[in-house]
Order: C-alpha cells, then sequence, then structure tokens
C-alpha cells in the first residue's frame, strides 16, 4: 500500500508546520509535524506507544512548548493565543486528575463558573445519556466513570474544537457507542474532532480522515474510506488432504502462507485468477474470504521492518495512545 501525505485542501482548524519537539537527553518526541485538520472533520490520531501523539496534543493546547516549528487553531498562534484559543476547546487528558472529595455535580459548576456560563440541562442530558450519576464523590468513580465525567466537561461548553486523549477507555461497548453516536451529532453541527485512540475499530465508526504518526513523524494522512478499500484479502483455503504449499511460491500475488494440516491461510494481492490456476488439481473443501481489519491496514503501512512497539513490551499489534 502506498502511503499518502497529502492534508485535505479545505481550510484548516488546525495547522502546524515542522512542530518539533526535543526532550532532554536528545529524545525527539515530535519531528517536523506539518498537519492539517478541517472543520467540521473527526479527524482520528494513531500510532504506537511514544509515537508522539500525546506530545502533538500538549503542544496544540500549550502545556508544553516546541522546541521549533509552530502550531495555530483557527490561524491564531497556540502560544501567543493560548487563552484565546483554549476558550474555544473542550479538552480530555488522557489521565484526568480531578479532586476527590467533590461531586461530580461541584465539579461541573466550579468549571462551569471559570467558563462563564454553561447550560446545566445540557450537562444532565449528556449526564444521562452516558448513564452517569452526578451525585457522588470523584473518589467512588470507576475508571469508566471518571472518563464519562472528563467527556462531559469537555463537552459540556458546545465547543468549537474537542480534543480527546484515548476518550473511550474504561468504557464498555454500549456506552462506547453511545460517545460514537455524541461525536457524529458534533459532526453535523460543523464542529470539529481531534482524537488520539488505540482502538482502530472506534476510528474506522467514526472518523473521516487519520494521521498516522511512527517515531515522531507522520507517515501518512488517508481518509477511512479509502483505507479500507484495501488491495489484499485474506483467503483461508481447506483441502481434502494435508496441504503440500511449495507451489504457491510460484504465485506472486500470494504471501503471509500459514498451514495447518489441510488448512491454509494466505494474504492474496490483486486478482484471484493466479491463485485459482496455481490451486491445479488439488481437491478444495472450502474457500473463505476475509477483508482486512483497519489494524492490519494500518501495520501494512510499517513494511517489513522492526515497528516500534516490537522494540518495547508491546505487541505490533497493541498500539497505545502516548
Amino acid at each position: 500500500m502506498q502511503a499518502s501525505h497529502n492534508n485535505a485542501s479545505g481550510p484548516g482548524i488546525i495547522q502546524t508546520e515542522n512542530l518539533t519537539k526535543m526532550y532532554s537527553g536528545g529524545v525527539r518526541a515530535l519531528d517536523n509535524l506539518t498537519l492539517s485538520v478541517e472543520q467540521g472533520e473527526i479527524f482520528g490520531y494513531l500510532g504506537p506507544n511514544g509515537a508522539g501523539k500525546t506530545t502533538t496534543i500538549r503542544l496544540l493546547l500549550d502545556l508544553i512548548r516546541p522546541t521549533s516549528g509552530s502550531a495555530s487553531i483557527w490561524g491564531l498562534d497556540v502560544n501567543r493565543n493560548s487563552l484565546e484559543v483554549r476558550r474555544r476547546i473542550g479538552y480530555l487528558p488522557g489521565e484526568l486528575s480531578l479532586w476527590d472529595g467533590q461531586t461530580a455535580t461541584q465539579v461541573v459548576r466550579y468549571l462551569r463558573n471559570l467558563r462563564g456560563g454553561v447550560d446545566m440541562t445540557y450537562v444532565h442530558s449528556l449526564a444521562e445519556r452516558l448513564q452517569f450519576d452526578m451525585t457522588k464523590k470523584i473518589r467512588s468513580y470507576s475508571q469508566g466513570n471518571k472518563r464519562k465525567l472528563g467527556l462531559i466537561l469537555a463537552m459540556m461548553s458546545k465547543p468549537d474544537l474537542l480534543i480527546l486523549d484515548e476518550p473511550t477507555s474504561g468504557l464498555d461497548p454500549l456506552m462506547q457507542q453511545t460517545f460514537y453516536q455524541m461525536m457524529r451529532e458534533v459532526r453535523s453541527e460543523g464542529r470539529t474532532v481531534f482524537l488520539s485512540s488505540h482502538i482502530l475499530g472506534e476510528v474506522q465508526a467514526i472518523c473521516d480522515r487519520v494521521g498516522i504518526l511512527r517515531g515522531g513523524q507522520l507517515r501518512s494522512v488517508q481518509r477511512v474510506a479509502d483505507l479500507m478499500q484495501a488491495d489484499f484479502r485474506w483467503v483461508t483455503l481447506t483441502f481434502r488432504e494435508p496441504a503440500e504449499v511449495a507451489w504457491l511460491a510460484a504465485v506472486p500475488e500470494v504471501g503471509s502462507v500459514t498451514v495447518d494440516g489441510r488448512v491454509v491461510r494466505l494474504q492474496l494481492t490483486g486478482d484471484f485468477d493466479p491463485l485459482l490456476r496455481a490451486i491445479g488439481d488439488h481437491y478444495v473443501e472450502n474457500i473463505k474470504v476475509q477483508e482486512p481489519s483497519l489494524e492490519e491496514i494500518f501495520l501494512s503501512f510499517y513494511g517489513d521492518g522492526e515497528t516500534e512497539s516490537q522494540r518495547e513490551p508491546a505487541t505490533p499489534m497493541q498500539m497505545e495512545a502516548r
């Protein structure tokens, strides 16, 4: 698959130009990031553990300063105009720290006053949809319930831009679906969502475009619809007799072959005809064809080389959002 680095042609709500962040010891957390996020889209930001996603978010919010390069939101420099920018943003951090002795209602009211007023009817409607009890103290909430509160705090002012770091971490599948619907509603209102996620099904469900980050570098920006039109598929062949598959080596469109007795699983690129001709007189009891998952497509951008996640305790299929 050929990676595309083309950004959208529309007006960018978020614009970065060669944004770079170096930490002590010469660690380059973000390397010349040039990115544009359009108004009214849901943009997914993906990458393995340590790829630089959370660093990007912290730079956009002026929580840390870049080593070089620049970032703007609505044409406003995020460093020089940070207060003006943040007034219009709803932010959910990856790790939410709140006052343990306060109730959710007290926290909401306190932050509402800081923002200059929020419609409490809307807040209660969000809590109802998320099945969240606002009367309890923060210390009593599970991780999932703290995540729900974080979503309410991010969304309650109906901000023009939502920046969400791992928004559904700890939510059960039903609440994930509720969150997806909420994000679609935000998009339908012309507002923008920028979310970091390791849940590729989440990206597939709601995102318009996705940026793929690795080693602090933006490797690709793709429309999700285009990603899902991958040029390969998985084929499982069940033979009558134990499979001898040396003949598959002559089929250039075939790769990633595994054999388990009479069952052969392979990756097929292009047309079926060369594979069917190669099968020849071998008796096939069953053929199963499966489209690749978004996770497999994502990993195809990394080629055959060692990925970051292979150098870490996590497996290559486990992409944490940090």
